[in-house]
């Protein structure tokens, strides 16, 4: 990670690790330091205040302040469990896979202070079953520093599911269940793993704190804004000339993040922002927006895993939103009603609009289903097809009403944009 705009990705198509030599302990070491160690309880505590004066926020999708987070395990019972969590369900991002295998031994040694910080002995990391690359590379830092190390590190892989990388997912598995959410009292933080506290963190943001643990609390905010300092990992894709896996500091222009992917190669209607618990953001307010969580939900957008995918005004907004509810439908983890029942009526209904075989009232019975599933899940899955349906209901109104009067619509190029796993695409050979 640097203070500059970097890439990794594939010229064309949806961003993917490039499979590059995984550096060694001892040449992460020569570039970045010895890390240091937080022996004594003082020590402990001021990096704790250190990390909160930082104003590092996680990097998963949430944005909780890291040192809250710390702070709250900390003060718990002794032996803390630290959580690096890989486990990237999100379909449009990249970052993390990215991350693990460029960097694995950055996020160690994160994971390392973290586990420091709170008092904690064991540590797991958590990769995306799908991820190959990062798992390796992980796998090969983790058996350099066995030997070295004396703390107990296992890695761990969970399915490909969209909720598999939730971290009451992540914690259900570990303790011998599936990867789904599981919101009940008490949270990880309080009891996680085998009934410890757990420190659930995203491995970039554990990235993060490795480097502010060698380089210190001013040099992370010499990056950023004020209230949002640092840098954020995004993946940019959709409608750019280089789609990847960039850096950029926060509060940076969101024109400037389409630049920095190469710019976009023809007029964009949209923008989806924080990927599929995101929203669209009409291309028109670009030029006012910056790359904060307080920007982007000012404009009803959402930061999120830092997803950024530029839809081409050729393409259906109406389309690729209906493609992307059925997917979200498909990952119900079958544990509520308004999961289950609620969204998969709405995802038949909005792919109906699309397919121009709706039936008059399809738009008012969307509407109101999607007021009576909101904060109804028993994890947030059915809010993300909430925010993302509103947000299309309220950006491309005009073509939902073609569609739903006309059966048609204005796109003239039918290939899909927003990326979803194998399987999963719904068959829109009617186009």
């Amino acid at each position: 990670m640097t203070s500059t705009a970097t890439a990794v990705g594939a010229p064309t198509g949806l961003p993917r690790v490039v499979p590059v030599p995984i550096t060694t302990h001892a040449e992460h070491l020569r570039r970045f330091g010895v890390l240091p160690t937080l022996g004594k309880r003082a020590s402990r505590q001021r990096f704790i205040d250190d990390i909160q004066r930082s104003g590092l926020r996680g990097r998963g999708g949430a944005g909780f302040p890291t040192g809250r987070k710390l702070r709250a395990v900390a003060e718990g019972r002794r032996g803390a469990i630290v959580v690096a969590n890989g486990a990237e369900g999100e379909p449009a991002s990249r970052k993390d896979a990215a991350l693990l295998a460029v960097a694995p031994h950055l996020v160690l040694d994160g994971a390392i202070l973290a586990a420091d910080a709170v008092h904690a002995s064991d540590m797991y990391v958590v990769v995306d079953r799908g991820d190959q690359a990062g798992y390796t590379a992980m796998q090969r830092a983790i058996g350099e520093r066995a030997t070295a190390d004396a703390r107990h590190v296992q890695l761990i892989d969970v399915p490909s599911r969209y909720v598999a990388g939730e971290e009451s997912a992540v914690v259900h598995v570990l303790n011998g269940g599936e990867a789904k959410p599981v919101f009940v009292p008490p949270r990880p933080y309080e009891r996680g793993v085998r009934g410890r506290p757990t420190l659930v963190q995203n491995v970039e943001t554990l990235a993060n704190l490795a480097l502010i643990g060698r380089f210190g609390v001013e040099w992370f905010r010499s990056l950023g804004t004020t209230d949002e300092p640092g840098s954020v990992l995004a993946t940019v894709s959709g409608g750019v000339a280089a789609p990847g896996v960039y850096e950029f500091a926060l509060g940076a222009p969101m024109t400037s993040v389409l630049d920095g992917a190469g710019g976009v190669t023809e007029e964009i209607s949209a923008v989806l922002v924080g990927g599929y618990f995101g929203s669209w953001i009409p291309a028109s307010t670009l030029g006012r927006l910056t790359l904060t969580h307080a920007s982007l939900r000012g404009a009803g957008g959402a930061l999120g895993c830092g997803v950024v995918v530029a839809l081409p005004a050729s393409r259906c907004g109406v389309v690729e939103t209906a493609r992307v509810v059925s997917y979200l439908a498909q990952e119900t983890a079958g544990q509520c009603g308004p999961c289950v029942h609620g969204l998969s009526a709405v995802a038949g209904q909005v792919s109906a609009i699309a397919s121009g075989r709706s039936v008059a009232g399809a738009h008012e019975a969307v509407v109101r289903w999607l007021g009576q599933i909101e904060h109804r899940g028993a994890c947030r899955l059915p809010d993300a097809a909430v925010g993302l349906a509103r947000s299309a209901l309220r950006i491309f109104a005009d073509e939902f009403a073609l569609h739903e009067e006309h059966g048609v619509c204005t796109a003239l190029d039918h290939r899909p944009v927003l990326p979803l796993p194998e399987g999963t695409t719904r068959d829109w050979s009617w186009r």
